[in-house]
């Protein structure tokens, strides 16, 4: 996944999860947040981020003329965008990474009272996936979520459901840096995610987690991460 139009920015505050005010070319200007998550111990005053510019006639449409793209954790460029995972992983879908002879591949496909990241037909074997982007880092480990999440653990839930139907169902954790030891779910913050994680595991969804290569103007998918449930 690529982007154009990249600038190095000092972040200043975050008034509220749309909206963070950077510092850019000497000036002040408000920057979109495409991350509504809280990323308290990534956006801190001073950090360096990268930010993309529109310009011209996307203006018309827009708020602001920039979207905060990654942030600078120390060394570590942790993309932050939350549209990022799933284009992360459409691309592999694309490139055949993950399954073979793949016939059919729809977004955001409805089951149940859920809407899925992902519904795959290959190998003849019908195959629903949730994506989930990862951002949260200690000392090497990542975990998810960063918050509590009612929404996601319904997901987890109708992927385990999915199985007594019939279908493949997987979690994907994108984690949005690279150089990382491994993976676990966040029970500090989420204890119900986690306990739901081991469950649907025993019955049959598949999780995995794969790193990510980040630039200044580019994520892509990187190689498969431990996972500690």
């Amino acid at each position: 996944m690529l982007y154009d139009n990249i600038k190095t920015a000092k972040f200043i505050s975050r008034p509220n999860r749309f909206i963070a005010n950077i510092e850019i070319d000497g000036a002040q200007e408000i920057c979109h947040v495409k991350n509504t998550g809280r990323c308290k111990e990534l956006l801190t005053e001073g950090v360096s981020v990268y930010v993309q510019e529109f310009r011209n006639s996307s203006r018309k449409t827009r708020k602001t003329q920039y979207d905060l793209i990654s942030v600078f954790k120390g060394e570590r460029l942790i993309n932050i965008d939350s549209q990022a995972p799933n284009k992360v992983f459409h691309e592999m879908l694309l490139k055949g990474e993950l399954f073979n002879n793949i016939t059919l591949i729809k977004p955001e496909c409805k089951y149940k009272n859920s809407r899925f990241d992902f519904y795959v037909e290959a190998d003849d074997k019908k195959i629903f996936v949730e994506v989930k982007g990862v951002t949260l880092e200690e000392n090497g480990v990542v975990m998810f979520p960063d918050a509590p999440t009612e929404r996601g653990l319904k997901h987890l839930n109708e992927l385990g459901d999915s199985i007594d139907d019939g279908y493949e169902a997987y979690v994907c954790f994108i984690i949005q840096m690279k150089d990382v030891l491994y993976f676990i779910p966040n029970y500090k913050t989420h204890k119900e995610f986690g306990e739901t994680l081991k469950s649907i595991k025993k019955k049959g969804v598949k999780i995995i987690a794969l790193d990510c290569k980040v630039k200044r103007d580019s994520i892509a998918a990187g190689d498969m991460v431990d996972i500690v449930l």
